[in-house]
């Protein structure tokens, strides 16, 4: 459809404007999506650098009339738009003004695509290290309430991944599983003789479920836990037990 006052197809961008867009660095895409979030405010020096860390980490501060953009270098050859939608996160974010869905979507359809993920195990492989004082506790071993939990139930299956205790008694992060290091690491909260065995047991499980579902990726935003991962999770005896003493538990210095 040609709109008749301008000549122009509707719904098309003009060639001149996505080209300006396209081609714009970094730079002048924070500047950009700084004036048009914060129109009345002068746009402050952008200080922007691709970063190696160990994640796909993006970070800004504005102090003394400077934008400090620090992004992980994962995102260095990454679309204009994707930049656009970042710097619309991340400008909202400092403004506290979040960031319309249509860039939230766009930069996670990105950052979820497959070689993108790829390029993220690997950052995380080569520059990440994990820090933890080993399976073996005070109280419990690691490796024991895997292997039982594995007997029981997934046959004796399960190859075992890197086990550790955290250095900090963390009350919330009681368990996680990395897998660009095949690692599952539990809250030393747990190594306790007043912590009931069933907590530990279970958020164990728990992290055990994630060798054993993987990530669904299909959509924008990846899904942790599947509808099989839930429905496996309750299988576990004392499930609702240990829920109810997982609640208590950060009481215990």
């Amino acid at each position: 459809m040609v709109d008749r006052q301008s000549g122009r197809t509707a719904g098309v961008v003009p060639l001149d404007f996505a080209a300006g867009v396209l081609f714009e660095s970094a730079v002048e895409i924070f500047a950009r999506v700084h004036r048009m979030l914060r129109p009345r405010t002068p746009v402050p020096q952008v200080d922007l650098e691709f970063k190696t860390f160990a994640n796909a980490d993006s970070r800004i501060r504005l102090e003394e009339g400077k934008l400090t953009v620090r992004i992980s270098d994962v995102l260095k050859e990454a679309p204009a738009p994707v930049i656009e939608a970042l710097a619309m996160i991340l400008i909202g974010k400092l403004y506290r003004r979040p960031a319309e869905k249509q860039y939230v979507h766009r930069y996670r359809l990105y950052m979820n695509r497959k070689d993108v993920r790829g390029q993220i195990h690997e950052v995380r492989q080569a520059r990440g290290r994990k820090v933890h004082k080993g399976p073996k506790g005070m109280f419990y071993d690691l490796e024991e309430v895997f292997e039982d939990l594995n007997r029981k139930y997934f046959g004796g299956m399960m190859v075992r991944p890197a086990l550790g205790w955290s250095f900090v008694r963390s009350k919330s992060r009681l368990g996680h599983f990395d897998p660009s290091h095949g690692m599952i690491m539990i809250s030393r909260i747990f190594d306790d003789p007043r912590v009931p065995k069933i907590t530990l047991e279970y958020v164990m499980f728990h992290e055990m479920l994630h060798l054993h579902y993987p990530v669904d990726h299909t959509r924008a935003r990846r899904c942790v836990h599947t509808k099989e991962f839930k429905a496996h999770e309750k299988q576990f005896p004392g499930f609702e037990e240990a829920k109810a003493l997982l609640k208590k538990i950060c009481a215990i210095g």
